[in-house]
C-alpha cells in the first residue's frame, strides 16, 4: 500500500466554511410535511428540494420520472437509421472511448442491438497507437470490414474531420456524445448530445452511458419492447454515472438509484464475476463503485486492451466471464503497481527539491513512467500538495502528460496560455491533457507556473470544506440516520451531508490505524451518546486527541461494516483545537 504521510507536505489546513442559511419557512413547511428532522429538512431546501412533490421524487425514484427520450434532438432520425440499417441488413459497428464511460456504453448498445440483430461488431480504440475518440485508423477499419454505419459513445462532437473523412468512405456516423460541442458540429446523420444549443432534452448532464441508455429506450418504445428488457442495463449505466463524476440529479438520480439495486442484487455475468472477490456490503454506494469497479474496467483500457472490459460486461456466459474478469482484475493489479512507484517517485522528486515548496504549480516529467497512470499520479499529487498539477511522461518521442487542478482555478485556460510550447492539447476547467516537444518540457514548465501565479487567488491554494448544518452530536439517533441515507446515491450534486459539532472529546480509546488513521470513541457531554468515529489520514493529531483537549470537527455520518456486523460510524474529515 501507498504511505503518502511519510512524506511532509506543505501546510494544508483547511477552511471550513458554512452553507448559507436556508428559508425557515421553507424549512419549517418542508419538515411538517415530511416528518423529518428540520436539520434534513433544511439540508433539502439548501438543494433546492422546497416541496412535498420535490421530497417525493427524490426519496421515491421511479422510472415514470424519466424524461421521454424522443425530446432529445435527432433521436428520431437516430432511430429511422439504425431501423433502415436493420432492414437492409447493413454491417453495424458500435463504437467508444475507452474509460469507463465509453465501455460500459458500448457494452449496452451493442448487448441491446446484438440480441436483435447479428450483424454487429464492437470497437475501442487502442489508447496509446489512436487516443482518444474517432480515429482514422478506426473509421479505416470499418472501411476495410464493410460497415456503413457507426454508432459513436461518448465521443465524436467535435471529431468534424474525422465524420467528414467517414462520408468520404460512405460511412454514416450516429454521434452520443455528453461533451460540449464546439463551434462546429460534425456532419453526422443524428447527433445526441443535451448540450446541443437547440437540444431541447430538460437535462444536460447525462454520462456518455446515459446517453446510449435513451437510444435504446428510444427503440424499445417504437417497437414495444417491454421495459425489462432496457432494465437489464442499468448496472452498466449506473457505474458510468458513478465514474464518470456526473451529477446525481434529475435522469442520473433515478438511473443510479435503480442501477445500484440491480448491482447489488442482479448484476450482469462480467460484474458479477468482478464482485466475486469483493466483501459486498449490504448496499452498493457511488463510492463503492468509484474507488472498487471503475478502476478495474479502466485498468484494461490503461495497462492492456479495453476491449477486454467490454468483452466482460457483454458475457453470457458466467464461466468465461470469470476467465475474463481475472484477466481484468490482473490488469488492475499492474496498474495498481505502476500507480505507487510512480506516485513515491514523484514524492521524492518534489521532497529532494525545494523549489517546488514555494512554486504555486506542480509540473513533474519522467521519461520511463507509464502513460497510463499518470493520471491518477496527477491526482495524488492534488490531494497531498494541492497545486494545479501536471504530470508527463515520454511517449513517441514527445513529452505527454495529464493535468489535474484546484477549486476555484481554470486549469485548461492556463494551458491555452502556454499553447505555442505545446504539439496537443485538450480538456476541461479541471482535467485536461497535453503533448509537447522534449527540449519543451522545461520552458512549459516555468511558462505554466507564471500563468498559475498571475491568475490563481490565494485561496485556491488551500482546500475547503463546506459543510451543510452545524449540530449536536445528540441528534443523531436512529431515525434521523435512516432519513439521511434515503439522501443516497451521494455524489456530484448531492454530496453526503457533512456536518461540524463543536467541543466533543474522545473517550480513552483513540489509536492509530492502518495508513495513518485515527480511531476513536467520542462524546459531547458528560454521560452523553459515545459514537465511534474514524479520521482518515488525520494521525498527525493524536497526541492532542489523546490528552483529552476537546476540539471541532468536520464529519459525515455513515455505516461501517466489519465482520458481518454494522455500526454506526462518524467519517471526520477535518479536527481543529482551538488556539
Amino acid at each position: 500500500m501507498l504511505n503518502i504521510n511519510k512524506f511532509a507536505s506543505i501546510d494544508m489546513t483547511k477552511r471550513w466554511i458554512p452553507k448559507p442559511e436556508p428559508d425557515k419557512t421553507q424549512v419549517e413547511e418542508l419538515s411538517t410535511a415530511l416528518n423529518i428532522n428540520k436539520i434534513l429538512s433544511g439540508i433539502l431546501v439548501q438543494r433546492g428540494l422546497r416541496t412535498l412533490e420535490c421530497g417525493r421524487k427524490f426519496f421515491r425514484p421511479q422510472y415514470t420520472d424519466l424524461h421521454d427520450p424522443f425530446l432529445m434532438k435527432g433521436m428520431a432520425r437516430a432511430i429511422e437509421r439504425i431501423e433502415e440499417a436493420i432492414s437492409k441488413n447493413e454491417k453495424v459497428l458500435v463504437y467508444g472511448d475507452y474509460d469507463v464511460d465509453g465501455t460500459t456504453s458500448v457494452a449496452t448498445v451493442y448487448s441491446f442491438f446484438a440480441d436483435r440483430y447479428a450483424n454487429m461488431d464492437f470497437y475501442i480504440p487502442d489508447r496509446y497507437a489512436e487516443g482518444y475518440g474517432i480515429s482514422i485508423k478506426g473509421i479505416d477499419w470499418a472501411a476495410e470490414n464493410n460497415f456503413s454505419l457507426i454508432i459513436a459513445l461518448d465521443c465524436g462532437i467535435k471529431a468534424v474531420d474525422k465524420i467528414a473523412y467517414a462520408n468520404q468512405k460512405n460511412i454514416d456516423f450516429i454521434i452520443c456524445d455528453h461533451h460540449l460541442p464546439g463551434d462546429e458540429i460534425p456532419a453526422a446523420v443524428a447527433i445526441l448530445n443535451p448540450k446541443q444549443k437547440d437540444c431541447t432534452y430538460p437535462f444536460k448532464e447525462l454520462s456518455g452511458c446515459g446517453i446510449g441508455f435513451k437510444l435504446v429506450h428510444a427503440f424499445s418504445i417504437k417497437h414495444k419492447i417491454d421495459f425489462k428488457e432496457v432494465e437489464q442495463f442499468m448496472d452498466l449505466v449506473a457505474i458510468s454515472i458513478a465514474s464518470d463524476l456526473v451529477p446525481i440529479l434529475d435522469d442520473n438520480r433515478i438511473l443510479a438509484h435503480h442501477g445500484l439495486k440491480k448491482l447489488k442484487h442482479n448484476p450482469n455475468n462480467g460484474l458479477k464475476a468482478l464482485l466475486e472477490a469483493y466483501a459486498i456490503k449490504p448496499e452498493l454506494s457511488i463510492t463503492d463503485v468509484v474507488f472498487f469497479i471503475g478502476p478495474r474496467i479502466n485498468a484494461a483500457g490503461r495497462i492492456a486492451d479495453a476491449k477486454d472490459s467490454v468483452r466482460l460486461m457483454i458475457a453470457k456466459d458466467f464461466e468465461k466471464a470469470k476467465e475474463i474478469a481475472e484477466l481484468v482484475n490482473q490488469h488492475n493489479s499492474d496498474r495498481r503497481n505502476f500507480d505507487k512507484d510512480i506516485t513515491e517517485k514523484a514524492f521524492e522528486m518534489i521532497e529532494s527539491d525545494s523549489t517546488f515548496h514555494n512554486r504555486k504549480s506542480t509540473v513533474l516529467f519522467h521519461n520511463e513512467w507509464h502513460k497510463g497512470v499518470i493520471g491518477i499520479v496527477a491526482s495524488r499529487l492534488i490531494e497531498k500538495f494541492y497545486r494545479p498539477t501536471i504530470v508527463l511522461t515520454e511517449s513517441n518521442g514527445l513529452a505527454t502528460g495529464s493535468a489535474r487542478s484546484v477549486e476555484g482555478f481554470d486549469l485548461y485556460n492556463a494551458i491555452e496560455e502556454c499553447a505555442e510550447l505545446l504539439e496537443q492539447y485538450g480538456g476541461h476547467t479541471h482535467a485536461a491533457g497535453l503533448t509537447m516537444k522534449l527540449e519543451n518540457v522545461k520552458p512549459f514548465s516555468d511558462k505554466f507556473e507564471s500563468v498559475v501565479v498571475k491568475n490563481i487567488v490565494e485561496r485556491s491554494l488551500t482546500p475547503e470544506i463546506e459543510y451543510d448544518a452545524e449540530i449536536l452530536l445528540r441528534v443523531i439517533t436512529p431515525k434521523f440516520y435512516n432519513v439521511l441515507k434515503q439522501f443516497s446515491p451521494f455524489g456530484p450534486g448531492n454530496l453526503s451531508p457533512i456536518f461540524m459539532s463543536k467541543n466533543v472529546w474522545e473517550v480513552g480509546d483513540v489509536m492509530i490505524v492502518g495508513n495513518n488513521h485515527l480511531k476513536m470513541s467520542i462524546t459531547q457531554e458528560d454521560g452523553g451518546r459515545i459514537f465511534k468515529a474514524i479520521g482518515f489520514g488525520l494521525g498527525e493529531h493524536y497526541e492532542k486527541v489523546a490528552q483529552g483537549i476537546s476540539f471541532d470537527m468536520c464529519f459525515t455520518i455513515e455505516e461501517n461494516y466489519f465482520n458481518g456486523h454494522v455500526n454506526l460510524q462518524l467519517n471526520i474529515k477535518d479536527i481543529s483545537f482551538k488556539s
